[in-house]
């Protein structure tokens, strides 16, 4: 299945069966006004990478794997921590430190919702290291039709 980004315009497609199929770390599914959907794939013993969202909360579900959530109010002090697995919801308030790292014995497949909008629309990361290089260059901004925080602070990466 083939999801094409389509920006704020009405979108329907099976939600699950895209993320399953998904095999790229990061693929922009879908950018509204006000959140995006975005489909990650985490390969076995890989993680999405410790980073806190100042302004941005996340709801992110599994949809494949078995995962290691840790959350907390500082990346040295991730006192949050839980064992997920397929059709387990993660709800991360904005400025918290979170990871969630693959400890199963398959890909790791799941998507987050994010609000504010975070990502470029229909922004695809093949690997992790590309989604950092991206972000690192300003090459995954936000749309300037999205509707973004009046203060803007750096998300914070390990």
């Amino acid at each position: 299945m083939t999801i094409k980004d389509i920006g704020p315009e009405p979108q329907s497609f099976d939600l699950e069966q895209a993320t399953l199929e998904n095999t790229d770390y990061r693929s922009v599914a879908w950018s509204g006004k006000y959140l995006q959907l975005t489909l990650m794939s985490i390969p076995v013993g890989e993680d999405i990478g410790l980073e806190a969202h100042p302004e941005t909360d996340q709801f992110l579900r599994l949809d494949a794997g078995r995962g290691r959530v840790q959350m907390g109010s500082a990346k040295d002090r991730l006192d949050f921590d839980q064992e997920v697995e397929d059709g387990w919801a993660v709800f991360v308030p904005a400025g918290t430190w979170h990871n969630v790292t693959n400890i199963g014995d398959e890909p790791m497949q799941l998507y987050a919702v994010y609000a504010p909008v975070h990502h470029a629309p229909g922004k695809i990361h093949a690997t992790f290291a590309d989604a950092e290089r991206d972000e690192e260059s300003g090459n995954d901004e936000p749309p300037a039709w999205s509707v973004q925080p009046t203060r803007h602070p750096a998300d914070k990466h390990a």
